[in-house]
């Protein structure tokens, strides 16, 4: 049942961060118009394309195969490492990790040829230059909870 709940969850993520990047890329074109103000200065859209890690870092480093096999390979390991786990929380957190890890590899390898970046948040009179996507957040969410989830089963034991 572990496995289930994991592929359903990475299976979600993976779609919705496809889908955000339809309405983004395709839909609202912000490759041509750049930025879409949402909710200033807190929330826009700004287009990035992200050939690199967080933040851009080793994108003049021509690690694009390392950064399509690297989430692969810790999918491949989270997927083996999920398989045993009982409850809810980290076969779904684990699903997320993996739906966003994919989606990214995919944007590299598929589609795009870099990860596309578009969710911009910026507060109190600090300007952040940066963006990041939904399986961005689907990612750092996912391995929260999973960090919970293994507290959990500490306490537990």
């Amino acid at each position: 049942m572990p496995m289930l709940r994991m592929a359903v969850s990475a299976l979600i993520a993976l779609s919705l961060d496809l889908f955000s990047e339809v309405v983004i890329i395709h839909w609202l074109d912000l490759p041509s118009v750049h930025t879409i103000h949402v909710w200033p200065p807190y929330f826009n859209l700004v287009m990035a394309w992200n050939t690199g890690i967080d933040f851009g870092l080793l994108s003049n480093y021509g690690g694009r195969w390392l950064l399509v096999v690297f989430p692969i390979a810790v999918s491949l390991g989270l997927t083996a490492w999920v398989r045993n786990k009982r409850g809810w929380i980290l076969p779904l957190a684990t699903g997320a990790v993996v739906g966003g890890a994919l989606s990214n590899a995919f944007d590299r390898v598929i589609i795009y040829g870099a990860v596309v970046d578009y969710l911009n948040m910026s507060c109190c009179g600090i300007n952040n230059p940066y963006s990041f996507n939904v399986a961005d957040v689907l990612i750092t969410c996912g391995t929260v909870f999973i960090a919970i989830g293994i507290g959990r089963d500490r306490r537990e034991s």
